[in-house]
């Protein structure tokens, strides 16, 4: 149960990180006086850029996810090989 929680937080400040860059990538943007066509290349720029990022962290978190599965199964199979030798 634990492990499934960790996994959630994991997923949330990775969704967070990617929310705040792009917000503060429009911020920036709207600020910046420049010509429509400079700032139709740095949005493009910008989009790009977070969907780099949220393919990383989206690994990241998988791989976290992952990992915590994985110790949850090894950890399920040690009490089960520990409840057989007391039962025995």
């Amino acid at each position: 149960m634990a492990m499934t929680q960790e996994g959630r937080q994991v997923a949330k400040a990775a969704a967070l990180i990617a929310g705040g860059a792009v917000i503060g990538a429009g911020l920036g943007l709207l600020f910046a006086p420049q010509s429509g066509a400079e700032t139709r290349r740095q949005i493009r720029h910008y989009a790009k850029k977070a969907q780099v990022q949220a393919t990383r962290l989206s690994r990241e978190v998988k791989t976290g996810v992952t990992r915590a599965i994985e110790t949850s199964k090894s950890l399920v199979a040690k009490q089960e090989d520990r409840a057989a030798v007391h039962a025995a």
